[in-house]
């Protein structure tokens, strides 16, 4: 059981993972920090300034549309450098390796690995390779001997 949390933790998912969960956190503290101290104020300019800005009451209901814009505006921004950053470096990445792969080596059949073996017999016994199929414990093989 633990052999099995080893190679779970080893593998380069796991480590890629976390990686990317500790990267996206200091992330989003900058785009935090970003929003609240440069989106935040200009949204109140726009808004009709102070600290209400970006706030419209109807009926004693306030309704904060500024934090609503600050936090799309957050997240477009997220998105798009994780896009950015993490996702289209590793398309082209896969890309690449799809088109360098090549048709790996063909397996030979059974057929082929038996008259290997069988001529490798021969040769250990002193006989000539390929020579009667049908020779002493053999069975001939129809249409390919």
């Amino acid at each position: 059981m633990i052999k099995g949390f080893k190679d779970f933790l080893l593998r380069g998912n796991v480590v890629d993972l976390a990686v990317a969960v500790v990267i996206g956190a200091a992330f989003t503290a900058v785009v935090g920090s970003f929003t609240a101290s440069f989106l935040e104020p200009l949204i109140g300019l726009v808004g009709g300034g102070g600290v209400d800005g970006g706030t419209v009451v109807v009926d004693g209901q306030r309704f904060t549309w500024g934090a609503f814009v600050n936090a799309v505006i957050t997240f477009v921004l997220t998105a798009a450098v994780v896009y950015l950053v993490v996702v289209l470096p590793m398309k082209t990445l896969v890309e690449r390796r799809r088109r360098g792969e090549e048709a790996g080596p063909v397996a030979p059949t059974q057929v082929e690995l038996l008259v290997e073996i069988r001529d490798l017999l021969r040769a250990q016994q002193g006989q000539r390779p390929g020579g009667d199929p049908s020779g002493p414990g053999t069975t001939a093989l129809p249409g390919r001997l």
